[in-house]
């Protein structure tokens, strides 16, 4: 049975991948800051058996992180999916950015997850499938820079040369990994009105993971499997 772990696993795009991991008949550690609020994923770890079980961390504190490794140890995993995140509203413009606001996101977006990956390299070392996956965004991109979203272009940007970095040092112990687009999903954060539905992103995205090769790790591709530019 494959096993994913999967951040932000609470809501929107992270509770889909569960709820379509799961389907799948693949083991789900699902993470998430406080369990006792995610109603939904409780219910749908307790109709899965023993297949979802709930996690609680803060992926951007390093004691929550070191508990949830601990919990963890000796389990392989065959796929890391780094989905927690956070938007910017008050540092969208050149001239009106805040420092708070900054740091906050880069701890969120890029660090975070940097160091989720490092912490359970043991783990998918261990595993089959050996993939991190990161999600990004479309504005984390130099070339559909069109302005705006200053701070989150900012730390989506950082994540992706993560991923790229890691691609070149893990490359020889046979991990790959991915910056993933979802598309502009109708979730909290995205907005109810959202062109994109969930499941569909999430399909798109499952099918871009599987498809991954040494040739194709440290790349950018959106939902529909088109590889976005840098």
């Amino acid at each position: 049975m494959p096993s994913v772990l999967i951040t932000g696993a609470n809501r929107g795009i992270g509770l889909e991948f569960v709820k379509q991991y799961a389907g799948e008949g693949w083991r789900v550690f699902a993470v998430c800051r406080d369990p006792a609020k995610a109603m939904e994923l409780n219910d749908l770890a307790k109709a899965s058996g023993v297949k979802v079980t709930v996690h609680e961390a803060e992926v951007t504190d390093p004691k929550a992180l070191a508990r949830l490794t601990a919990e963890l140890k000796g389990q392989p995993i065959d796929l890391l999916m780094n989905n927690a995140g956070v938007a910017v509203r008050d540092a969208m413009s050149f001239g009106d950015s805040n420092a708070d606001s900054w740091l906050k996101a880069f701890n969120v977006n890029c660090i975070a997850p940097t160091k989720v990956a490092e912490a359970f390299l043991p783990n998918l070392l261990a595993g089959e499938k050996k993939i991190v996956a990161m999600m990004s965004s479309r504005l984390g991109s130099h070339t559909y820079n069109t302005g705006s979203y200053l701070a989150y272009r900012a730390t989506k940007a950082a994540l992706n040369s993560v991923v790229r970095t890691m691609a070149a040092e893990l490359a020889s112990k046979g991990i790959l990994t991915v910056a993933l687009h979802p598309g502009h999903v109708a979730t909290d954060m995205g907005g109810a009105s959202a062109p994109v539905k969930p499941a569909d992103s999430v399909a798109g995205l499952r099918k871009v993971i599987a498809g991954l090769t040494p040739k194709t790790s440290g790349s950018f591709y959106d939902y529909t499997g088109a590889e976005l530019a840098w």
